[in-house]
């Protein structure tokens, strides 16, 4: 028998109407001869109404409490579903998070998932029961009550799937699906049939409100399925599967994404030695602080400078970490920029197809936009433009990547592709404890590259688009690409290509700056390491623990990049192998 598991946000249990067109698409999928589990979020505004009801009864209420509070939400809607089901004819069980099994650790209002005990939930499917689970919930070994934070009912429905080793775990809400980007910034703005989990895993790390990010780092580590259909259609339209592959196989891209709450942070006169990163981040990580692009150019007598972004909320707390570690280091000047926004790129087609990054900067340059920063990873090219110019940037890359245009090719989602799945699902069982956990999948050595780096070239729009089409014109394969934040009207342009390939990629840029000035740099005596696996961004210590271990192994890096599911850090050639040794054993405990 088939198990499915659903999940009904806020705005699809908002009033009692709601909550019955519910309890019928759950009774129907049981009908049609399936096991049914409902994850059932608080109703409407509901947690708004608490979190304000606090507010007014005490200015600074406990964690605990609040969790206490907060999770009454949920309880009020499992209820109710269950005698929805009731008075429709069929049978329900609803169970708090603790009377289900989650167990959590104890970081209120933000815990994390350790493991579910199925045992009760089985039993009452076969029963004949709808099991109806309070998501957004777990306890903790004290039986405290625990919240999971912000996409808290979302990880709940993808850890059960993942538990029950169910088929599918089908999200609705008030979208019809994942779009390439933001339907409400880009009217022209289209539905996916399906995405990847590690495509969405960058949307929605990117800001893409439909899914949040740990859910998906469930459904990728556990190999689960994930459907978002619109709770409001009452009939059996399909919405977006979130699975293991790509929508299409003959295109680079499949979305791209605004991120607006963006603040950017420069520490010049960095000290180009090891251990020089590692003092700068780890001071960020013991406060939980998430990183996201991550950009250290090649240093320069023997200084180098490093920048990266966080939430803007994060900004004031970020700075005076960042201030303790320039003095600490003789570093210096520090800026900020809260002005600034991101827009990205995603797409599987971009590891094996040229010319995504150049078509991306041009795009920009014919609308004048100016690119403050690069970062790229396999699958992601992100840029910082101005936040004024970012709704224009999202819609000139949108169009230039044709995501409005369904492709021509699409590769039909099959079930028996859930689980190399099923097979393992023993293996899949022994990962569950600590289901949260980093899970690295291995760390790399490619010694195969070269570094290119141009510095001093005019901060301007069309700088990127001209050094990457060149490239592109001679069919060379680029890897990593950083740009560096501009200063006194200049910046510096950094990237891979093949060993084999320099000689060319070299003279294009040598062409370039003979017209814009600048310098150019070309080493073949450089090696990237890498470490990638799941939950690589909302795990805020994978950076520290990298830079550390180089550290330790007195290996100085020379340049960096981020994405959700990879850090790329290039080092001198003769400290490769020894680099790599260092990280496999820094990871040792969480390599799967």
């Amino acid at each position: 028998m088939s198990l499915i598991v659903q999940k009904f946000g806020g705005t699809s249990v908002a009033d009692a109407e709601k909550i019955r067109a519910a309890a019928r698409r759950a009774l129907r999928a049981q009908q049609q001869g399936a096991q049914v589990v409902m994850v059932v979020s608080a109703m409407g505004k509901n947690t708004d109404i608490l979190v304000d009801l606090a507010g007014q009864v005490c200015d600074d209420p406990s964690p605990r409490e609040m969790d206490m509070l907060l999770s009454t939400g949920e309880q009020v809607s499992v209820a109710l579903v269950a005698m929805a089901i009731h008075d429709l004819g069929g049978k329900a069980v609803s169970l708090t998070g603790g009377q289900i099994g989650v167990l959590t650790d104890s970081s209120h209002t933000r815990a994390r998932i350790q493991s579910i005990d199925t045992s009760r939930m089985r039993r009452l499917l076969d029963e004949g029961n709808i099991v109806i689970a309070a998501g957004f919930q777990g306890v903790d070994q004290e039986l405290n009550i625990t919240t999971l934070g912000r996409g808290g009912s979302d990880t709940s429905a993808v850890a059960l799937a993942a538990v029950l080793g169910a088929d599918m775990c089908e999200i609705y809400t008030d979208v019809d699906g994942v779009f390439t980007t933001d339907p409400r910034l880009v009217a022209s703005a289209r539905k996916m049939m399906q995405v990847s989990h590690d495509e969405m895993l960058e949307l929605a790390s990117l800001g893409a409100g439909v899914m949040h990010s740990r859910s998906i780092e469930f459904g990728k580590k556990f190999h689960v399925p994930i459907h978002v259909r619109n709770s409001g259609v009452f009939t059996d339209e399909p919405g977006t599967i979130i699975g293991p592959i790509s929508e299409s196989d003959d295109r680079p891209v499949s979305g791209c994404a605004l991120t607006k709450e963006e603040a950017r942070i420069t520490i010049e006169g960095v000290p180009d030695e090891p251990g020089a990163s590692l003092n700068i981040f780890r001071r960020l990580a013991d406060l939980n602080i998430t990183v996201d692009m991550i950009l250290q150019t090649p240093g320069s007598e023997g200084k180098a400078s490093i920048s990266f972004t966080v939430v803007q909320g994060d900004l004031a707390r970020a700075l005076a970490a960042v201030r303790d570690a320039a003095a600490e280091l003789g570093a210096g000047p520090i800026s900020h920029d809260e002005t600034v926004c991101k827009v990205s790129v995603v797409g599987l087609g971009m590891a094996t197809q040229s010319g995504v990054a150049d078509r991306m900067f041009r795009a920009l340059a014919e609308s004048n936009i100016n690119i403050q920063a690069i970062t790229t990873s396999e699958i992601k090219v992100s840029c910082l433009v101005k936040r004024e110019q970012g709704l224009e940037a999202l819609r000139a890359v949108h169009g230039e990547f044709e995501l409005d245009r369904a492709p021509a090719k699409i590769v039909p989602f099959e079930a028996s592709q859930k689980v190399s799945q099923a097979a393992d699902l023993a293996a899949v069982v022994s990962g569950l404890q600590a289901m949260e956990d980093l899970t690295v999948q291995g760390c790399e050595l490619d010694d195969s590259q070269a570094l290119i780096t141009m510095s001093h070239v005019p901060d301007q729009p069309g700088i990127s688009a001209d050094i990457f089409e060149g490239v592109a014109a001679e069919g060379i394969i680029v890897d990593m690409i950083v740009q560096g934040v501009g200063a006194d009207g200049k910046t510096t342009v950094s990237f891979t290509v093949p060993a084999s390939e320099i000689d060319s990629a070299r003279k294009v840029v040598e062409e370039l700056s003979s017209k814009l000035g600048g310098d150019v740099t070309a080493s073949e005596t450089v090696a990237i390491l890498s470490v990638n696996g799941v939950g690589i961004r909302s795990h805020t210590g994978v950076s520290t623990r990298m830079f550390r271990a180089l550290s330790e192994s007195g290996i100085n890096v020379e340049l960096i990049s981020t994405s959700e599911v990879k850090v790329n850090v290039v080092v001198a050639r003769e400290q490769g192998d020894s680099g790599l040794r260092a990280l496999k054993a820094a990871f040792a405990d969480v390599v799967k």
